[in-house]
């Protein structure tokens, strides 16, 4: 000891804080390390419908929305009747040429794979649909 006078005897009045960093650097890069690993296995709750109506949305309409659906197999059909997908190009972009533009209301299946879905609203989209929505049904619970 540098600063010791001779009493050896006495209480240290220094505090020793080389096992508290120790200690720290330790847990830092326990958790640097296994940070990255824990992300990875967070379980995620979706979101469920939300089947309020906004209240922007109780002014009536100006055009009847449009209804597309599609079943499982991918058949598509607008309002009830079938169609493919080239007339559902072309429908789509006249309405999306009509002032106001009308929503677009799209309905699958439960079944109904989601990349179908996105196709339809990729179409939608690319003949210049703007409002464009998924109807669902109200859960049970709710």
């Amino acid at each position: 000891m540098a600063f010791s006078s001779g009493n050896s005897g006495g209480p240290m009045a220094e505090i020793n804080v080389t096992p508290l960093v120790d200690v720290m650097l330790v847990l830092l890069i326990i958790f640097i390390i296994t940070a990255p690993l824990m992300s990875h296995k967070v379980k995620i709750e979706l979101p469920e419908a939300n089947l309020v109506q906004d209240p922007d949305d109780k002014k009536a309409p100006t055009t009847p929305p449009i209804t597309i659906s599609v079943k499982e197999n991918g058949d598509l059909f607008w309002g009830d009747e079938p169609v493919s997908k080239e007339i559902l190009e072309s429908r789509l972009s006249s309405a999306a040429q009509l002032q106001p533009q009308p929503k677009l209301n799209l309905r699958g299946d439960k079944t109904t794979k989601m990349g179908t879905i996105a196709e339809v609203t990729k179409i939608a989209q690319n003949q210049g649909m703007l409002d464009i929505g998924y109807v669902a049904t109200k859960e049970k619970g709710q």
